[in-house]
């Protein structure tokens, strides 16, 4: 048993490395549908390359979704509109109308008296009165009987002077013209036309009073009473949709449906889609369903197995770091979920789905090659599930391809948009150039897919938001926030100048000197020069103790001794880390504060201690820094700038010639001690930053003209 747990204790980050990798493929398998796949592939336009395919069972032949538009399109263009007769409008109207009408006889009579009083006796006006009454309410129930339609814009009649609808009308549905019954506009104007100059009632003539008629307003009584009955229209029209065959013919079990070599027309894809469907769409029995379930698993352990063997043979350093590790499984898992949900669910097309985030992301914390290792693999993994699989990988490597590109390294937002933007550009173009090709021309081209793009890249700028976020979640650093650290102005860098300009200024050329050097043999230069500009912010709480910061001779290390002042220079390590944790500096800046001096020796004050203490015993650790050395190119060339450049400033004789014995001394010494022989530096490499420091010291120190007083 204890040798069990000793197994286990020594090997732990072997297993949940290895417990990972199987997490996400079993997850991946639990993704991916159960269900029989079509063996062949085939493209429209091209050649069945495949033996003479016969139907393996009856199957009808669906029909195309341009031909289901075409005739849904057909069919509701004769569709016939719904609308209701609502009688209680009349009787609405119509009492209103009287009591507006005793209102307005009121004023009338009063005036007619007034002016007439001894012209008309009480008999006529009685009879006027009725005769006005009913010659106004014959004018409504006229317009009212036949009907006040009023067309909904959605309809998009307006302008027609005739079509047919239906009218409901009691209980009664019936076809009828819009010419036969009145608009508002219509129904206002028969009132105009049909007031005449004259009433015959009862055989007695009635001169009309076209004031009393303009007062009664009858034009402000024609509202709509044939109501638009969008309910029953939708309904109506949902069943004819729904009654719509969407196939048409069958294809019996044995027959021929392409030979080999045979161009796949319009008419031999549409047949093959519809195989295709019903096959896939067809029931598994528990055997097949277990076949397929093994056929899954495998298929899914070479995908990962490809990005774990990857890992281990170019970057160990990641696959080392199980954090790092569970970034990149993570991410390949995200999006292989919202592919599945985007299939099962036939919502939204499989193109909404921004896979270009994934080699951001990657490209952003790691390198280029990863992420399109990653990004290809995760693609391939997707691609087996999407409808088109060849097309969908493709257009998908492509955009990841241009991502990856048009983000070499993501500094400002507005890379991101313009990444975006050629991104949505690749996908209409290469979507475009396959579709032409498949279907021979435009028309049958599905113009939709570029709403899918436009969305999709409109997601794709979430990516600036996801990067801060990984960032804080799994502790990663981006070029965004070492620009933002590299700032001067930055309140420890600001603290630094202030408290200690000469360590200021010595970071400032160290950080010079780094940079130039990382970019010639490869690294990340913006997180060296962050690296560099914080590395001695220990130095804050006691400046005067370092060379760099004291004036007028004065020297703090002359009134103490030796092993006092190597604990006090060795201390500005411990007090760096302290500081930068304080301010929430990154572990990746943290690094370089630890590493710039490695396990060195403050060789001065080592030396000096000998040198007047012949006799006694050394404690050498008092002396030596805690460490631990450099891991990486970047903390590496720090501190072998870091040790140059501080070297220089010592330098009585400053030539080529003591330059290059200076740097070659310095480098030397550290590869002796084993200082570098954790970094990943080549010959070449330290070759190379050799040149690169002997060339930027000469140019700093270089002679000046001596002008003329």
């Amino acid at each position: 048993m204890s040798k069990l747990l000793n197994f286990f204790r020594n090997n732990i980050n072997h297993i949940v490395r290895i417990l990972l990798f199987l997490i996400t493929i079993t997850i991946i398998v639990i993704l991916l549908p159960i269900k029989s796949r079509f063996q062949y592939e085939y493209q429209k336009g091209g050649k069945w390359l495949h033996e003479n395919l016969y139907a393996p069972f009856d199957f009808a032949v669906i029909k195309s979704d341009y031909e289901i538009k075409h005739e849904t399109d057909s069919i509701l263009s004769e569709f016939k509109p719904y609308f209701k007769y609502d009688n209680n409008i009349y009787f609405s109207q119509l009492n209103k109308f009287k009591q507006d009408f005793e209102s307005v006889w009121k004023d009338y009579l009063t005036n007619i008296l007034h002016y007439n009083h001894n012209n008309y006796d009480n008999n006529y006006i009685v009879n006027l009165k009725s005769a006005y009454l009913k010659y106004s309410n014959d004018l409504l129930e006229n317009i009212y009987k036949n009907g006040i339609i009023r067309i909904p814009e959605t309809l998009n009649k307006g302008n027609d002077k005739s079509f047919i609808f239906v009218i409901e009308k009691n209980n009664i549905s019936e076809e009828n013209d819009v010419s036969n019954v009145f608009t508002e506009s219509s129904a206002k104007n028969y009132l105009k036309s049909n007031v005449n100059s004259k009433i015959i009632k009862d055989s007695i003539t009635y001169n009309i009073d076209n004031g009393f008629i303009e007062k009664l307003n009858l034009g402000a009584l024609i509202i709509p009473n044939i109501i638009y009955d969008n309910e029953t229209s939708s309904n109506i029209k949902k069943g004819i949709i729904n009654s719509i065959s969407l196939t048409k013919g069958l294809i019996q079990s044995g027959e021929k449906i392409i030979t080999k070599g045979e161009i796949i027309d319009k008419n031999k894809y549409n047949i093959l889609q519809s195989l295709k469907k019903e096959y896939e769409v067809s029931t598994v029995n528990t055997t097949d369903t277990f076949l397929i379930f093994i056929g899954h698993l495998f298929l899914i352990i070479t995908a990962i197995l490809v990005i774990y063997l990857f890992l281990f043979n170019f970057r160990k350093d990641i696959l080392r770091n199980n954090l790092k590790t569970s970034f990149i499984l993570i991410l390949v898992l995200i999006f292989v979920f919202l592919a599945s949900i985007t299939i099962d669910l036939d919502k939204f097309n499989i193109y909404i789905i921004p896979f270009a985030i994934l080699p951001i992301m990657i490209r952003t914390f790691y390198d280029t090659r990863l992420a399109l290792f990653v990004h290809i693999a995760t693609i391939l993994i997707v691609g087996f599930i999407a409808p088109n699989g060849f097309e969908f990988v493709f257009i998908q490597i492509i955009a990841g391809m241009i991502a990856i590109f048009s983000l070499a390294s993501v500094k400002k937002r507005s890379q991101l948009f313009l990444s975006a933007i050629l991104i949505f550009c690749t996908y209409c173009l290469v979507y475009l150039s396959i579709s032409i090709t498949y279907e021979g021309g435009l028309k049958n081209i599905e113009w939709e897919h570029f709403l899918w793009f436009s969305v999709n890249s409109l997601l794709l700028l979430i990516a600036y938001p996801l990067i801060y976020i990984f960032e804080k979640i799994f502790g990663f650093i981006s070029d965004v926030t070492l620009l933002e650290l590299s700032d001067s102005n930055h309140p420890l860098l600001r603290e630094l100048a202030e408290k200690a300009p000469g360590t200021f200024q010595h970071s400032l050329q160290v950080a010079n000197l780094c940079e130039e050097a990382i970019y010639k043999i490869g690294g990340n230069p913006l997180l060296v020069k962050a690296g560099a500009l914080y590395h001695d912010i220990g130095k804050i709480d006691i400046p005067y103790f370092f060379i760099e910061n004291q004036v007028l001779g004065f020297n703090p290390h002359d009134e103490i001794d030796f092993d006092k002042s190597a604990e006090i220079v060795i201390s500005h390590v411990q007090h760096g880390i302290a500081l930068a944790k304080k301010y929430k500096l990154p572990n990746q800046i943290i690094d370089f504060i630890k590493t710039h001096h490695g396990n060195s020796k403050v060789q001065y004050f080592y030396r000096s201690f000998i040198k007047k203490y012949p006799e006694s015993e050394v404690e050498v650790e008092k002396f030596t820094y805690p460490g631990p050395c450099p891991f990486s190119k970047e903390t590496a060339v720090l501190m072998i700038a870091d040790s140059v450049e501080a070297a220089s400033r010592s330098l009585k004789v400053i030539n080529e010639q003591t330059i290059s014995d200076l740097v070659e001394q310095i480098i030397s010494y550290q590869i002796n001690e084993n200082l570098l022989s954790d970094a990943d530096l080549t010959f070449k490499d330290i070759s190379t930053i050799k040149m690169i420091l002997k060339k930027k010291l000469k140019n700093i120190y270089h002679e000046r003209i001596e002008y003329p007083h």
